[in-house]
């Protein structure tokens, strides 16, 4: 894994100006459109709503089918598919809204029809013209940066195999060298020689093609790295020193400054300054708003489970959340008063027999989980993140299984991103893990939103709930 910002610099220019284009796109497509049907641009107010909700959805939905990702990574065509189910799912987003507003009556189907056949023919057009433009500007050597690599060790190769994967940059490696005296012959077809003995020597006599020089080196190799700078301290060619963190833990990593002096944050969580008020106002709105129209079925269940058999409405258990901390979450009570106390905590699994017939029905179908939506708006959890476990668990699973804490950089969570992918109940711990960590790396409120829409999607139903 290399450092964040070597190359996100240039993404997120070119992701930016892809968004904004998207935007744009739809709402010309819809004046194309009207101008098409009626011959002129005076629209009315329900057509200007309907172009703004249009932009709305765009900004919200289209991130869900990763189209601000390089569209090398999956294939062209893959790619196109993408790019219509993202803007089919807009329209149908919008033919919803007018159904639901019973404002369908205002708006004219062939415009509707038009505005859809216009958006996708204008941000096909573009983004082809994009990867064309891309591929005519690396093929003529335009605003190309002719690289050397000195080190060909694993961080070598990864830096290499990434800037390949990224041409789009406008990097390119034209020679990597080693310190070993036999060096491999070549590192994905870029040829790897010994080092110079004077690395200034051979940087004036070819400083007509090359443009900077990235040192690749380990961290103990600090004498090596001041030697060769050394040498070179007479040049004005650009020099980076990439950060070898392959064989770090990391997790939500960055490059900062503290004090003036450079600091690479090796894990910390992202619910800090606008991210946690954000993340904080998605789950006190969206809790407050869940609450309110399940109330009905919330106490029916309350009433079942009152009359299933003798004891509380909700079973309380001590769960551990963010930073370690512990807090009381809430369930549905599914088992008889004190079943655990001749068994101990254990975990529920297949075929066991301990629930109520109603209890085993609330587990089937999640509905248990409900009352934790009073947890997130007490603050103990969120709406999503990883599950929360019991202390004696953690310290069990904390020295098994690698970088189990890690998964308490954020709140638990109601659902989360390993529970849609089938990480639930008696399931593989690891996978769980990795799934619960690539949450916490890239959170995003969009990310959030989907993994919900996802979670009513697919059924509160699951073969591992027990």
């Amino acid at each position: 894994m290399l450092p964040k910002g070597l190359l996100k610099e240039y993404s997120q220019i070119l992701s930016l100006i892809l968004r904004g284009f998207d935007i744009a796109a739809i709402v010309v497509a819809g004046l194309l459109a009207y101008f098409y049907k009626f011959g002129d641009f005076n629209l009315s107010q329900e057509y200007s709503s309907a172009l703004l909700m249009g932009a709305i959805f765009t900004l919200i939905v289209f991130p869900f089918f990763q189209l601000y990702e390089s569209a090398r990574a999956k294939g062209f065509w893959t790619y196109i598919r993408h790019l219509i189910r993202a803007i089919s799912t807009v329209l149908i987003l919008l033919a919803c809204l007018a159904f639901l507003t019973k404002t369908g009556e205002y708006f004219s189907r062939v415009w509707f029809a038009l505005w859809a056949g216009f958006s996708l023919s204008l941000i096909l057009l573009f983004r082809c013209g994009i990867l064309l433009l891309l591929r005519l500007m690396r093929a003529h050597g335009w605003n190309e940066r002719r690289v050397i690599i000195i080190g060909a060790g694993e961080l070598g190769v990864k830096l290499v195999e990434t800037i390949q994967q990224a041409l789009w940059t406008g990097f390119h490696v034209v020679t990597i060298f080693d310190d070993d005296k036999q060096p491999q012959s070549a590192i994905c077809g870029i040829p790897v020689l010994q080092t110079p003995d004077n690395m200034s020597a051979y940087l004036l006599a070819h400083k007509e093609d090359i443009d900077e020089v990235w040192l690749a080196f380990p961290l103990r190799a600090e004498a090596r790295v001041k030697e060769i700078l050394h040498e070179m301290r007479h040049e004005t060619i650009t020099t980076r020193f990439i950060l070898d963190i392959v064989g770090l833990d990391l997790l939500n990593h960055s490059i900062a400054e503290f004090a003036g002096f450079p600091v690479l944050n090796i894990r910390h969580t992202p619910m800090i300054g606008v991210n946690r008020l954000v993340k904080a106002i998605e789950d006190r709105v969206l809790s407050s708003f869940i609450l309110l129209l399940i109330s009905p079925l919330f106490l029916m269940i309350a009433i079942a489970v009152k009359m299933s058999s003798r004891g509380p409405i909700f079973y309380r258990q001590k769960r551990v959340s963010w930073n370690g901390r512990e807090f009381e979450m809430l369930k549905f009570r599914t088992m008889p008063v004190d079943t655990e106390k001749k068994s101990g905590p254990v975990w529920a699994k297949a075929g066991e027999n301990r629930a109520t017939r109603v209890g085993a029905f609330l587990r089937k179908t999640s509905l248990d989980e409900l009352p934790q939506f009073l947890n997130v708006l007490r603050g103990d959890m969120s709406i999503v993140g990883p599950r929360p476990e019991r202390l004696v668990f953690v310290e069990q699973f904390k020295d098994q299984i690698p970088r189990y804490m890690q998964k308490h950089l954020v709140k638990a969570g109601i659902t989360g991103w390993a529970q849609i992918n089938g990480w639930r109940g008696n399931t593989s711990l690891e996978k769980r893990i990795e799934y619960d960590l690539y949450y916490i790396e890239n959170w995003s409120l969009f990310f959030d939103l989907k993994i919900i829409f996802l979670t009513f999607v697919q059924g509160l139903i699951h073969k591992n709930a027990y």
